[in-house]
């Protein structure tokens, strides 16, 4: 009888292996950290070999913690930090370049050449995503240009391209499966969300080769097998979605109107819309899985601001210190941040943004600094709110959450108190993880339907709003004006 199903959490930072079982319950979990890699200001890239390294080693460390077998594993369940590009070559399975990461911000001067030549709505029409450089495809035409012979070798058929469950899926399968899901590939600027197809035109304007692309398969369903090789035996491989999405499944956002954020690295806010790929006016995305749409609000720097504090600022040891060091103030004292470190997600779509901190006097200390970082989170989290009410005319009638930060209470108090709605967290906060683990598991039949993975979704904690809503208007009118500061400062 299987007794697991093997998740693999590969983030923007970490690479996470968890075992869960029937009844939702986290077994065995590992992670390890990996390198970042910052060329010049505003490039970020990640190793891909030391990204498979790791994902293979926490896999395999996660196993043997409880003796677990390869035989005891129903199935694999894929989740990944989206925009992230890698390129290889299929012969040798060697990148021809690093991975550029989501965050990167190189090809913002092609951003502004393809709006300048009015392809703005083509690429909103038929993908859902603004143009900017956080996506795949402004991602892999670079590497094709400025990296030697790459063209020659794409026209040769020689090369892949792959946002990083692609390149999992590729190593864990020895080379036989070069796939990714709608999830993914909605994130590309590739794919054309309405058709579920990658989409001629768009591969035209970006100059980039269809032979290079993955195969599109189901977010679950049968996909492929893990190499005998890895794990002493072969184990399907089920599942896999793009983090955000992974993490709407695992809160069981799953009916039109429910909305989840995930406090990581970013934050993402997505809201379930139903068969309905709703157009957003306010700078949103329409994002996709398993075809059921979603509105998406991406917020660049969340719990990074943390890491920021951490070690730029070295005002703490360790990211969970950061709420007594916030708490023991009784408010921002006037210092408000905004952290565009690498420009402004939604809605602002700001790529020439930058940090900045306000409101410093002789009396600033740490602490009031420390607030306005955790502040930041619920202040950006709260624009992007704003534009979904916008967008589709409801009031959001509680937020549920997960991801590290949502671990701090303060945090969590003061979302509640922005958005004057409810905070639900619940008991597990790895929920990225168990929504890969959930799209495996239905394949499979570890779980037999979507009504019994609702009754795993427990809630741990409900934050309320407590603030008087003329201190709440004072607070959002002041970052408002710190955003505006922090706009178009560099081009």
């Amino acid at each position: 009888m299987k007794k697991y199903i093997l998740a693999l959490d590969q983030g923007t930072t970490s690479s996470r292996a968890i075992l869960f079982d029937k009844s939702g319950t986290i077994c065995s979990s590992k992670q390890l950290e990996f390198t970042q890699i910052f060329p010049e200001p505003g490039l970020v890239e990640h190793d891909p070999m030391e990204i498979w390294l790791t994902q293979l080693t926490t896999a395999k460390l996660a196993m043997s913690s409880i003796g677990a077998q390869a035989t005891d594993i129903a199935a694999i369940g894929i989740t990944n930090q989206r925009e992230t590009t890698v390129v290889w070559n299929k012969n040798t399975g060697i990148p021809i370049y690093n991975a550029i990461v989501w965050q990167d911000r190189r090809t913002s001067d092609m951003i502004d050449e393809l709006k300048s030549k009015g392809y703005a709505d083509i690429f909103k029409k038929k993908t859902g995503l603004v143009l900017d450089a956080y996506f795949s495809g402004t991602k892999l035409k670079w590497i094709l240009d400025n990296v030697t012979n790459a063209r020659k070798l794409a026209e040769n058929g020689e090369l892949a391209f792959g946002t990083v469950d692609a390149w999992i899926t590729w190593n864990l399968s020895n080379r036989r499966c070069h796939v990714t899901d709608e999830s993914n590939a909605s994130r590309t600027l590739l794919f054309n969300i309405h058709t579920g197809k990658w989409d001629e035109e768009l591969l035209k304007i970006l100059d980039i080769p269809a032979n290079i692309l993955p195969e599109i398969v189901p977010s679950s369903g049968e996909i492929g097998e893990a190499s005998s090789g890895l794990f002493g035996d072969r184990i399907p491989i089920t599942g896999i979605a793009g983090d955000q999405q992974a993490a709407t499944f695992g809160n069981m956002c799953i009916k039109p109107g429910m909305v989840k954020n995930t406090y990581g690295t970013g934050c993402f806010l997505l809201k379930n819309t139903g068969e309905n790929a709703l157009e957003s006016k306010n700078n949103l995305l329409t994002t996709n899985g398993k075809r059921n749409y979603c509105l998406e609000g991406s917020v660049f720097i969340g719990g990074a601001v943390v890491q920021w504090i951490r070690d730029g600022m070295k005002f703490i040891e360790e990211s969970s210190e950061i709420e007594t060091l916030a708490t023991s103030v009784p408010d921002n004292g006037g210092v408000y941040m905004v952290p565009a470190f690498s420009g402004l997600g939604a809605p602002h779509w700001d790529q020439y943004a930058r940090g900045l901190a306000i409101g410093i006097t002789r009396g600033t200390t740490q602490a009031h600094m420390a607030r306005a970082a955790l502040e930041s989170i619920a202040f950006q989290v709260s624009d992007v709110v704003n534009a979904m009410r916008s967008d589709s005319g409801i009031n959001l009638s509680a937020l549920r959450v997960d991801g590290g930060a949502c671990k701090n209470n303060f945090l969590m108090q003061f979302q509640a108190d922005i958005l004057n709605t409810i905070v639900e967290r619940p008991t597990c906060l790895e929920l990225t993880a168990l929504g890969a683990a959930y799209l495996a598991g239905l394949a499979v039949g570890f779980w037999n339907s979507i009504e019994e993975l609702e009754q795993v979704w427990q809630v741990e904690r409900i934050f309320e709003p407590k603030m008087a809503d003329s201190e709440r208007q004072e607070l959002l009118s002041n970052w408002q004006e710190a955003v505006k500061r922090a706009q178009g400062w560099v081009k």
